[in-house]
């Protein structure tokens, strides 16, 4: 399908879109949220011990923050009354030309301001400019306003993230083990269970769920088997045989996950390539990629090869620095355990400390993870410290074109546009010649599609247009935005219609998966 008949985007000039609802709800919270950080940062500031030494530095710290929180109320005001857009400036990052550049187009075309330009370019551009006004400091500009926020967060996962250590220390059993290596249906049991684990994870994404309280969330994340076969359900196209079929076709594969959200989702995500690793033969060896853009080297591991983003992005995704502190705090994380009632399906009913048992289960899977990662099985692109970053790790390459080509494959994930350009883009930014790449949660989802106005029963392959038959794909989301694709013929429609599936769209509490075998 050619650019020009490609549908329109959506954006908040529908008052029914879930692009208006952010445009005035969801987007003045987190800006909110950015001004409060700030202004408690400042406050710890001014009630800190100081001396002739570091008393100027806080004092100027203070001062830029003060000029931080200007600049968000700024924003918000001009965001309530559909203010222009206006352009990032140059603070020496990445992409500054190319949003200045598509923000001058879309203004030509009138559609410059809040209330009238693309949702998915505004929401980018919004983080985008966020990172700015950090990034212009003297001492703030390795500051995320979002970490403590996703930190909490997790903290509060606590739960979750031992019953899956437990289910992970069950798999890892000897006899679980013996009996496992020949038996393709335990195993497809299995690899059910942890894509179901994967997508409902992902209702861990703050930048959406900016109204549940902490209770709300733990729900969500529940990771029990009868809350996994209560949500089954919800699943409304279920390509997960195809998905296997295919998958069980490889033997010594590469698994690339382009990561969503950090925290317990995170966790999912390890699992799940832990899993695929050390318990089943399609993804564990014969191709090691020395770095994302994957120079090829003889060797017995494989890499489950990870793609942070590497500025604070949409509130809850993984950057660098989440990725190194949650290996450093998932084997203290505090947590009630929860115990299951007869008289309740729910997975949460009451609460009780962790066992000996949970807490030698996930000090277990954190010590397998921290090697995992070491051995180069496990890699992380643009987290230096960890293995494949864009330095460090077994074989670093210190060529400067090489570097240089690392990170334009790293700073990809933080453009404006569809990924329809990943086709054309240099080694797909570090996708190419992936065994299967997993797109997490609802941002990939609409870049995958363009966050274009498609027709419910669009073939997902259509929509992705050049990208399609480049790498195999699966796209695990928990639908949280108006786009969808790839549905029954007339399903769509029927749930847009009927009252008791009102917000389906957008609620969190559908989902659709979709894999793409790789096509010659």
């Amino acid at each position: 399908m050619a650019g020009n008949d490609l549908p329109s985007p959506y954006d908040p000039q529908d008052k029914q879109s879930f692009s208006y609802v952010t445009v005035t709800k969801r987007w003045p919270v987190i800006i909110t949220n950015v001004i409060d950080c700030v202004h408690r940062t400042n406050h710890d500031l001014t009630m800190s011990s100081r001396d002739s030494v570091n008393g100027d530095i806080i004092n100027r710290r203070i001062a830029e923050g003060k000029v931080i929180i200007e600049k968000a109320s700024g924003l918000k005001y001009e965001m309530a009354r559909d203010k222009p857009l206006l352009p990032v400036p140059d603070d020496g990052g990445s992409h500054v030309d190319l949003y200045n550049d598509e923000l001058q187009k879309l203004a030509s075309s009138g559609k410059g301001t809040w209330f009238t330009c693309p949702w998915l370019y505004a929401e980018c551009y919004l983080y985008r400019l966020i990172r700015s006004w950090f990034a212009l400091t003297e001492h703030w500009t390795q500051f995320d306003p979002f970490f403590l926020l996703k930190e909490e967060t997790f903290k509060g996962s606590g739960a979750a993230v031992y019953q899956l250590a437990m289910t992970m220390a069950e798999i890892d059993s000897e006899a679980e083990r013996s009996s496992l290596d020949n038996d393709l249906t335990r195993l497809e049991i299995l690899f059910d269970e942890m894509i179901q684990m994967c997508f409902w994870g992902n209702a861990t994404d703050l930048s959406l769920l900016t109204t549940l309280s902490s209770g709300d969330i733990e729900k969500l994340q529940s990771v029990g088997k009868d809350a996994q076969a209560a949500s089954r359900k919800y699943i409304l196209r279920n390509d997960i045989d195809t998905a296997w079929s295919y998958l069980k076709s490889l033997r010594g594969g590469r698994l690339d996950i382009v990561l969503d959200n950090a925290g317990f989702e995170y966790v999912t995500d390890l699992i799940l390539a832990d899993f695929l690793i050390s318990h089943t033969p399609f993804i564990d060896s014969a191709v090691f990629q020395l770095s994302r853009h994957l120079v090829m080297l003889i060797a017995s591991i494989l890499i489950a090869l990870s793609s942070p983003k590497q500025i604070p992005w949409f509130v809850s995704d993984v950057t660098p620095p989440d990725a190194r502190a949650l290996l450093a705090a998932i084997s203290s994380i505090p947590a009630t355990i929860p115990e299951q009632d007869d008289s309740n399906a729910t997975f949460y009913f009451t609460a009780r400390p962790p066992s000996d048992s949970h807490l030698s289960a996930l000090h277990k899977l954190h010590h397998r993870w921290l090697k995992y990662f070491e051995d180069g099985k496990f890699r992380l692109n643009g987290c230096p410290g960890l293995a494949g970053g864009l330095s460090g790790g077994p074989g670093a390459n210190s060529d400067p074109q090489e570097l240089a080509q690392r990170q334009s494959g790293v700073e990809f994930w933080t453009r404006p546009y569809s990924y329809r350009e990943l086709a054309d883009y240099p080694r797909m930014a570090g996708l190419e010649g992936s065994s299967l790449v997993i797109f997490k949660g609802d941002l990939n989802y609409r870049k995958l599609t363009g966050d274009l106005r498609w027709a419910p029963s669009t073939p997902f392959d259509v929509v992705i247009g050049p990208l399609s038959g480049k790498v195999p794909i699966l796209s695990l989301r928990t639908n949280k935005a108006d786009v969808i694709v790839g549905l029954p013929e007339g399903l769509g429609e029927q749930m847009d219609s009927d009252p008791a599936t009102e917000g389906w769209r957008t609620s969190g509490r559908y989902v659709n998966h979709i894999p793409i075998a790789l096509q010659t």
